[in-house]
């Protein structure tokens, strides 16, 4: 079983460096993207995954398993989220994707925070139509609140995504969605894993957001593993098979 750690990523073996490009501040501020970690080919990439990840970590947490997906022509661009007071732990400043408000009532994002990360989400994957990847070849996923951001922005994009994936995750905004969700991605395919025994995300959270989205007509999956808030073998087994059936 993978270790927990803040973003619960797992501690496997990294990527050589020289296939590791991390893109400098200037690149950055200047085309108005977040920072990002990125694996990929050496040449040209037939595909995609933008990888958002958890409360408190960064994107270099989920790096290590890109070797494991055996993805090789597939860019995996990990994105860092902003620094920012988090409610829930006291108000201690963190990389979030959002504050969030209380875990006590559905949704529990600030709404304002929620939409700025759509935007930057959003942001990202029309960089990747620029490098030449259209919508079709790009799985938005995430772990945990990066999760759920996936989720919110993945069925609101205007053009259809290859697939949506969420791990330990849950819906954010949940009211919002019949309203703001895209035709296009009302029938993307989407995997839901999620830990037995989280003590962070309950598994009603990642089941009945899984529920809201397993509407006839889409291939919604949904895959529990006796793990708490982490990844584990198994569960990056089920993610490369299901990356496979969209990217390869």
């Amino acid at each position: 079983r993978a270790r927990p750690r803040a973003g619960a990523g797992p501690p496997l073996r990294r990527h050589p460096r020289s296939q590791q490009r991390e893109p400098r501040n200037g690149e950055a501020l200047t085309a108005g993207l977040l920072p990002c970690v990125e694996v990929g080919p050496r040449g040209k990439a037939d595909g995609a995954v933008v990888w958002l990840h958890g409360l408190g970590a960064d994107g270099h947490d989920f790096e290590p398993i890109v070797p494991l997906l055996e993805l090789p022509s597939v860019r995996f661009v990990f994105p860092n989220a902003p620094v920012r007071a988090v409610t829930i732990n006291g108000g201690m400043p963190m990389p979030a994707w959002y504050d969030i408000l209380s875990l006590a009532r559905a949704g529990g994002g600030n709404a304002a925070h929620v939409g700025e990360a759509r935007a930057q989400v959003d942001a990202l994957l029309q960089r990747e139509a620029r490098r030449g990847l259209p919508a079709d070849r790009i799985v938005l996923a995430g772990f945990s609140q990066g999760g759920s951001v996936a989720l919110h922005a993945g069925i609101r994009y205007p053009e259809k995504l290859a697939g949506i994936m969420v791990l330990s995750g849950y819906e954010v905004l949940p009211a919002t969605r019949e309203a703001e969700a895209s035709p296009a991605n009302r029938d993307t395919p989407m995997l839901f894993c999620h830990g037995a025994y989280d003590p962070l995300v309950p598994l009603a959270g990642g089941r009945a957001a899984f529920e809201a989205h397993a509407t006839p007509g889409r291939d919604a999956r949904w895959h529990e593993f006796p793990i708490a808030h982490e990844v584990s073998e198994d569960e990056i087994a089920v993610v490369r098979d299901w990356l496979h059936a969209r990217l390869m």
